[in-house]
């Protein structure tokens, strides 16, 4: 099985940072594009980042310029640096990736659990 466990969430003044991470562990191949998701209460979840296992990464408009996802390859890690936090941004935050648990098998996407990200203002 995989599993997908986040990390960093919690309690920030509006301005502030956070940094959330996702390791992913069980019966792993490879892992192709991994993201963050976010859904506040009342809306539907929605992609704050993604990253391909070759770099390229792309943001929601709402956070480009604050957000930072980053990954490490070695470590089925993902990472989410976020800065100058709004209060808008408070929400569940979800990992998510797209792994092959064989060279025979496809990729399924998997998520997390979720960490809860709540901005003051």
């Amino acid at each position: 099985q995989v599993q997908l466990v986040e990390s960093g969430g919690g309690l920030v003044q509006a301005g502030g940072s956070l940094r959330l991470s996702c390791a992913a562990s069980g019966i792993i191949f490879s892992i192709n594009a991994m993201g963050w998701y976010r859904q506040a209460p009342g809306k539907q979840r929605e992609l704050v980042a993604a990253i391909t296992s070759g770099g390229d990464t792309n943001y929601a408009d709402s956070v480009k310029g604050r957000f930072t996802i980053s990954r490490d390859n070695a470590k089925n890690t993902v990472y989410l640096q976020m800065n100058s936090l709004k209060p808008e941004d408070t929400a569940v935050y979800y990992c998510n990736a797209a792994v092959q648990k064989s060279y025979i098998t496809s990729y399924s996407p998997y998520w997390g659990m979720g960490t809860q990200v709540t901005v003051s203002s």
